[in-house]
């Protein structure tokens, strides 16, 4: 089997914006009068796009505020300073580069709107690395829906077998195994239960593992 592509997904795979994402949406809390929430709260509850992470900061602070309105306070804050706190998690960069020296295809998916998720990418540096990036608006349909990874494949005339996931989630590894990717599951990230728990081709500690498992795996 030949390797062609890797897809990456973004919070949590390949950066840490848990801070950012709690400044944000603390500003919003903040501005109704509660009280902020802790970082490792706003944590567990990222993952599956902007609308339920604030569904469930405004369901843990009691709030009863239209979420829509809500979503828009959150994004407005959040655009205005995406990578204040953000880092790369360790081997990020590394590991990039040495898959693109090897002339794999890099491409993002992630349930974050695509010009932010753009936005941050070039501000970390890391926008050169990749020849698609696919937000959770740049289509009808966002993970955990295979969709979104099938039409990644067919922009890349990619077949599943010559494709990786790379992801840190429930949410990664459903998109992954019903558009038939296997996933490459990172142990750092916002998952929610054990990683014994999610199909996984394998699990790594640190992204730079990743083009020794590749070669591993397709050399």
């Amino acid at each position: 089997m030949s390797l062609s592509l890797v897809i990456f997904d973004l919070d949590g795979t390949l950066i840490d914006s848990a801070a950012d994402l709690a400044h944000a949406v603390n500003g919003m809390l903040e501005s109704h009068g509660c009280l902020p929430l802790g970082l490792e709260d706003v944590r567990a509850m990222i993952g599956d796009g902007m609308a339920k992470l604030v569904e469930r900061a405004l369901a843990a602070s009691g709030l009863d505020v239209d979420a829509d309105t809500a979503q828009r306070m959150v994004l407005s804050r959040y655009a205005a300073e995406p990578v204040r706190s953000t880092t790369l998690y360790p081997g990020t960069r590394a590991a990039l580069e040495r898959l693109r020296d090897a002339a794999l295809r890099l491409a993002v998916c992630t349930n974050k709107p695509v010009q932010l998720a753009e936005t941050i990418l070039e501000r970390l540096d890391l926008a050169g690395f990749f020849s698609r990036v696919v937000g959770g608006d740049s289509l009808p349909f966002r993970k955990p829906d295979p969709r979104v990874l099938q039409a990644v494949l067919r922009e890349f005339s990619a077949a599943p077998r010559e494709a990786l996931m790379v992801g840190d989630s429930e949410v990664d590894a459903a998109a992954a195994a019903d558009a038939g990717v296997p996933l490459i599951l990172m142990r750092h990230g916002y998952r929610r239960g054990p990683i014994e728990r999610i199909p996984h081709l394998a699990a790594l500690e640190n992204l730079q593992e990743l083009p020794e498992l590749i070669g591993t795996l397709h050399g």
